[in-house]
């Protein structure tokens, strides 16, 4: 049973995901929190095995929850997937910076929305790699972030930055094999290595991270 937390400051938002959560088979509403500070106590007590973050709420915000909760080592295996209104929120690359493992927009239909809270409680990325580029891609030109290389990256070896670079340009495990001639269960090792060795969370967060240390873009 897969338990979901909700965290929005529209009651009437809260009352749709509830009613949409109680309704499927394998899912179960674990609560439901107000506002940010909520969230992460909410979080804290219940453990849930994925949150469903509004990004703009009173309090602390959706990020500073999404960062208070990813860096809580009682909840490493809690997933948490960003709401917002915007296709290209200001906050979203923030979110997956700090651990969130996608977004979804408000209006996602319902089928999508319950497919997501599966895809990430199983640990996968919510997206897929070279759509979570085109968004972070997107936003850090209109922002001009500097870049800044991420501070276990020399912990990697040169075939595991390389294959970091080809992860955040958007390739499938298969297809990085392709491009580098090897096996695609040999590139899926490779990548596993880099996301424990730079403490990514998921593949959404390994392409921030190739992108912030210069390794794609």
């Amino acid at each position: 049973m897969t338990s979901v937390l909700v965290a929005d400051d529209q009651e009437l938002v809260r009352v749709g995901l509830r009613a949409l959560i109680d309704s499927e088979d394998g899912l179960e509403f674990a609560g439901q929190a107000a506002d940010g500070v909520a969230a992460v106590t909410m979080a804290r007590e219940l453990r849930p095995d994925v949150v469903l973050m509004d990004i703009r709420m009173p309090g602390i915000d959706g990020l500073e929850a999404t960062r208070r909760i990813t860096a809580d080592p009682q909840l490493t295996d809690t997933r948490i997937i960003v709401l917002t209104t915007f296709e290209i929120d200001e906050y979203v690359f923030d979110a997956l910076r700090h651990g969130a493992s996608g977004f979804l927009l408000k209006d996602t239909p319902p089928a999508d929305l319950l497919q997501a809270i599966r895809t990430v409680a199983d640990g996968g990325a919510l997206l897929s790699p070279s759509v979570t580029r085109t968004l972070i891609s997107t936003f850090v030109e209109q922002q001009a972030r500097p870049r800044k290389p991420h501070p276990l990256l020399d912990t990697l070896t040169e075939r595991e930055k390389e294959i970091l670079g080809l992860v955040g340009e958007g390739l499938s495990n298969d297809e990085i094999a392709e491009r580098l001639f090897i096996s695609p269960a040999t590139a899926r090792t490779h990548v596993g290595r880099a996301m424990t060795k730079l403490g990514a969370r998921d593949r959404a967060q390994l392409v921030v991270f190739a992108y912030q240390s210069g390794l794609t873009g």
